[in-house]
């Protein structure tokens, strides 16, 4: 992990930071809570936790990298179900009270301190070469569609079923460990239009009408999410002419790409000529996030990623954890895009929507 001194605030938020910011979607609590009390809204969020730790207990106890890794699984599920009951009894407990940062930092604090640094490296290794074997055909299909905004929807849609790959979801945890993910299925079998926040028309017009100079996207998921989901669109924006700035995790967390991970699946997608299926990769930027978390507070930043984001007109915040539960109402001072599908039922219950509904919420640039 970066050290403390190294992380800055992201460059394109809103300013004053301090009024204009906060890194969680979902209010746990209002001022006016009993702080020595759980609100029911922290208790829900609690419980989801609570309820995680069966399927990741399973992959640490599986690890090879961890000597006598069942023991120590079964440490972890104990102290992070210990930490979390506390939180029932007193929420300003271990630094609480609780948000979806501290609870997910918490669980990653304990696994690393028992040795587990990367649970999910042998599913992520297995989808990332399953992935990678799709991915030219994901783009010919796209490439084949000569109306332009009926190819960005596709591009979009695809966005969508590759988000589904995510393990930190209990429900997809179990429907994933039956039988995988179907790629082409999903995109097919979305929740139809229109989605719970469906900014997509408007997002086709300024498409067609304006080219951005540099998008920043902050990624999500390994396996379809990057591959078969983000690349094709990243793809599609180089393209037009567009600089790209793929930002992604420091360290791993639960199913999520790292920047080194990344570099290598590109490195393995990319022809002889360093093309993406025909594409010039030459403006396509790999970055460093700083971040080791599957959410992200965007007032913490490595300082590379601040240095490259400076110029960028359009900021894309891909998946559950960053596009919805931490910055669905982050404002920027450049045009951006929070897209993700809604996984858990309080996600959903919050926004008013159905489970697995989409999120695609574009704002322009605020003045």
């Amino acid at each position: 992990m970066e050290s403390e001194s190294e992380m800055v605030a992201f460059p394109l938020l809103l300013t004053p930071i301090e009024s204009n910011y906060r890194a969680c979607t979902i209010p746990y609590r209002f001022p006016s809570d009993n702080p020595k009390k759980p609100t029911p809204t922290e208790l829900q969020w609690i419980n989801l936790f609570l309820n995680s730790i069966p399927s990741f207990k399973k992959r640490a106890e599986s690890d090879p990298t961890v000597p006598d890794a069942p023991v120590r699984a079964e440490k972890f599920a104990q102290r992070y179900g210990d930490v979390l009951e506390d939180f029932k009894k007193d929420p300003e407990s271990h630094g609480g009270p609780p948000d979806c940062i501290l609870l997910c930092r918490m669980r990653e604090i304990i696994l690393r301190e028992l040795g587990f640094i990367d649970i999910f490296k042998k599913v992520k290794d297995e989808e990332n070469a399953k992935a990678i074997s799709l991915f030219k055909d994901v783009v010919q299909l796209n490439d084949a569609i000569e109306d332009e905004p009926k190819r960005l929807e596709n591009l979009v849609r695809g966005i969508f079923a590759g988000n589904i790959f995510d393990l930190g979801s209990a429900e997809l945890a179990e429907v994933f460990s039956k039988d995988g993910m179907s790629f082409l299925a999903s995109c097919q079998n979305l929740v139809p239009r229109p989605w719970v926040i469906d900014d997509l028309d408007s997002f086709k017009v300024k498409w067609s009408k304006k080219s951005w100079k540099k998008v920043v996207i902050f990624v999500d998921n390994s396996g379809a999410d990057i591959i078969l989901g983000i690349l094709p669109f990243a793809r599609e924006l180089l393209r037009h002419g567009t600089q790209v700035v793929l930002a992604a995790n420091d360290m791993p967390s639960i199913n999520d790409v790292t920047y080194t991970e990344l570099i290598e699946i590109i490195a393995k997608l990319k022809d002889e000529n360093g093309q993406l299926m025909g594409v010039n990769t030459a403006n396509l930027l790999i970055a460093n996030s700083g971040n080791d978390l599957p959410v992200i507070d965007l007032t913490r930043v490595s300082q590379v990623l601040a240095y490259l984001a400076s110029d960028a007109d359009l900021v894309v915040l891909e998946g559950m954890g960053r596009g919805i539960e931490t910055n669905l109402y982050a404002q920027f001072k450049c045009d951006s895009l929070k897209i993700g599908m809604v996984k858990h039922p309080e996600v959903a219950q919050f926004l008013g929507g159905r489970l697995y509904d989409c999120v695609f919420k574009y704002n322009e640039a605020v003045s």
